[in-house]
């Protein structure tokens, strides 16, 4: 199976795009593939409770339906050090959704260790 990443960088601002991203993580990790999410730009917003708790796309299904079964499937999601301080994202933001700040060179190279990567 691949290694797929997937570059999240839309928000609250394309609710669809954001959660199509999100979908198509959960089913590539249904499929047995090895799943990694970094967001970046706008998407750092996803991880504030309240938007994880009420984000619904329209026709890709509810952001926390989504991050659920990834969580549980152990994916690793990373989020953009310089996007977070940008966007006030806080480090307990981070907390309660059980991601990992990191700096722009983790993207880098998550895409060089990637069979694919798609971008949302």
């Amino acid at each position: 199976m691949a290694t797929i990443l997937f570059n999240i960088t839309n928000g609250t601002n394309n609710a669809t795009k954001a959660t199509l991203g999100f979908m198509l993580a959960r089913t590539a990790v249904e499929e047995g593939h090895k799943v990694i999410i970094f967001l970046n730009a706008d998407a750092v917003s996803l991880v504030r409770q309240p938007v994880l708790e009420n984000l619904v796309g329209l026709g890709t299904g509810s952001l926390s339906e989504h991050f659920e079964v990834l969580k549980k499937a152990s994916v690793p999601i990373y989020v953009s050090a310089i996007a977070c301080e940008i966007r006030g994202v806080t480090q307990e933001d981070l907390d309660v959704s059980s991601c990992k700040k990191v700096l722009p060179k983790t993207l880098f190279n998550l895409s060089l260790d990637a069979d694919r990567t798609f971008v949302y």
